[in-house]
């Protein structure tokens, strides 16, 4: 299993803000962030629909409400833009990159198996299975479940693969959660390199109102879903600052959880919900994050938010 570090330990994760060649060009050539963070991928693609996969972006504190599935683009596509990107530069390359794929167990092991193959010839790649998308209808967080957690981490243990693999868990509330994480990883002690805490929280619910209706001589206002989603609701998965507390909770749980266990300290963990300045991001490393994630911030202020958090006092 090996060990993972971040220098600076401040870069994006995985969002729709690290889709296209510019954004992941950007952030690699910003000084102010670790690695760099690929939008979730599929092997073939995602069905991606801008009329029911959206989002939206609040202020006070910064929030992001997100109907997404993945990146419309497949994995092959982020393979070669990482190769681009730093063939652009014309330097050795001086970041990971974490590459976010998500599937069926058998979809996330041929992923799996693809980026280490690329990692062999001279990259440096992580791979990062995305396992806790609140979003995809009928398919709920596979981190959520122990039979389905080792599914997937039985056929990535077959593989051998030498490139670093870590798992996005979902935003964990209640203890036995937690405990299904610690007993897959238990069961595959020497395979998971990272954690990354935590992905969106699902079941969210933005209303936005129309102009009020009379009713019954009173007037009463009609609220309607800000956004489209596919199951018609308008219910997607909540992120930045309104969920830091949430994601601190879990980051802090889960590295005293992998503490306690002798054969798990050295997984690191990747802190990621609602850190935007300086003080959230080192609210996540005083309990224990290797790296920092941003996403919902990076959305709203683009790459110089990197910089803000390094160089706020």
């Amino acid at each position: 299993m090996p060990r993972v570090t971040f220098r600076p330990p401040l870069f994006n994760s995985a969002s729709p803000w690290a889709t296209t060649k510019t954004d992941l060009q950007d952030l690699y050539n910003s000084p102010f962030t670790g690695a760099v963070t690929t939008r979730t991928s599929l092997l073939a693609g995602f069905p991606h629909n801008p009329s029911i996969h959206q989002h939206t972006l609040f202020d006070s504190p910064t929030t992001s409400l997100n109907t997404y599935g993945y990146s419309p683009y497949p994995l092959k596509f982020y393979l070669d833009t990482v190769k681009s990107v730093i063939a652009d530069t014309g330097k050795p390359q001086t970041k990971p990159f974490i590459i976010s794929i998500t599937g069926t167990p058998e979809e996330v092991a041929e992923a799996v198996a693809v980026v280490n193959d690329v990692a062999k010839t001279g990259y440096d790649l992580l791979v990062e299975a995305n396992l806790s998308c609140p979003n995809i209808p009928d398919k709920p967080p596979p981190a959520y479940s122990l039979p389905e957690l080792k599914a997937y981490l039985d056929l990535l243990s077959k593989l051998k693969a030498g490139v670093p693999i870590g798992l996005k868990t979902p935003p964990y509330t209640y203890d036995a959660q937690f405990q299904v994480l610690l007993s897959a990883l238990k069961a595959y002690p020497s395979l998971v390199s990272f954690i990354t805490s935590t992905n969106t929280l699902g079941s969210s619910l933005h209303l936005s109102s129309p102009p009020s209706l009379a009713v019954s001589g009173g007037r009463r206002v009609v609220y309607q879903s800000t956004l489209s989603s596919p199951s018609g609701t308008g219910i997607g998965g909540l992120g930045g600052a309104s969920i830091h507390w949430l994601s601190l909770g879990n980051v802090s749980t889960i590295r005293r959880m992998l503490d306690q266990a002798q054969e798990l300290k050295d997984i690191a963990v990747i802190g990621v919900g609602g850190v935007g300045d300086r003080e959230g991001w080192e609210r996540m490393l005083s309990i224990g994050a290797e790296g920092v994630g941003v996403a919902t911030a990076l959305g709203k202020n683009g790459v110089g938010v990197f910089a803000k958090i390094l160089s706020e006092d």
